[in-house]
């Protein structure tokens, strides 16, 4: 982030959250990236960036800690981190550094085309990325986007013909979820709807929040042993949080506590 009002805000907000700062960049050379977010009546939304040289998108391979990749469990990525060659040398040395440690990389494209020259640019830095993951998690739009194909099922067929990635989560929006999963042994695919009775006015974050808690549970439970129970309760529980980020403004200060999460989850069970 940049050495300014909006780094050290973003820096105090994720203190607040109980999230270490530590390894933080402060750049004195570069501005932080603003995002302006529009939402529709239905709660939807578009964005708007400030980012010509954002400091995120200056990020250089000399600062990036091997040690700290090294010592993690998932090294999670996404292409605004390679909208320039600075920020993507870096995100190649710090997969490198993952992979060479045996640390699990996530990856969520998070398709901002307002960021890109191209779409042809944009299509290009999702393949590199599909091509360095072992667990990826796509919006549905995307997944066409990058494929070309309008089921879903066709899409992960696509993806599945090009690259080796054993877990595949896919988001709908108000249509919930799926998951599949193959390690040339056994192949698993299951659904989960969403939420119908929470109220949504704002779906910023939303996709955040989801891939935030299926992390969660590979962390909780390991990578080793999928079921379809278990990616059944793995797809309830992450719609379940992201249901929830919709129901207020914002994302990043609304995320739900584990318990909100429980209860919404009994609740929609008695229904």
């Amino acid at each position: 982030v940049g050495d300014d009002m909006f780094g050290k805000m973003l820096k105090s907000k994720i203190e607040n959250l109980g999230i270490g700062t530590e390894n933080l960049i402060f750049s004195k050379k570069y501005k932080t990236t603003l995002a302006f977010v529009h939402t529709a009546d239905d709660g939807d939304r578009s964005f708007s960036f400030y980012r010509n040289q954002g400091a995120d998108s200056m990020l250089e391979k000399s600062e990036i800690k091997s040690e700290l990749i090294s010592a993690a469990k998932i090294f999670h990525f996404g292409t605004l981190s390679m909208t320039n060659e600075i920020c993507f040398d870096a995100t190649k040395f710090a997969l490198e550094t993952a992979k060479k440690s045996g640390v699990l990389r996530s990856f969520d494209p998070n398709l901002r085309l307002p960021l890109w020259e191209s779409e042809i640019q944009a299509k290009e830095k999702i393949l590199f990325g599909l091509s360095e993951c072992e667990i990826l998690k796509i919006a549905s739009e995307e997944l066409e986007f990058v494929s070309g194909e309008k089921s879903i099922c066709d899409g992960i067929n696509w993806i599945r013909s090009k690259f080796k990635i054993p877990l595949i989560t896919v988001t709908k929006g108000k249509d919930g979820s799926e998951a599949f999963y193959s390690d040339g042994k056994i192949s698993l695919h299951e659904t989960a709807g969403t939420f119908s009775n929470v109220k949504t006015i704002d779906t910023t974050g939303a996709g955040d929040t989801f891939c935030a808690c299926i992390l969660h549970e590979i962390l909780c439970a390991g990578y080793e042993t999928f079921s379809r129970e278990r990616l059944q309760k793995m797809l309830v529980f992450a719609n379940a949080a992201s249901s929830l980020v919709t129901t207020k403004k914002g994302s990043l200060s609304v995320m739900p506590m584990r318990t909100e999460i429980e209860q919404l989850i009994k609740d929609f069970s008695k229904k």
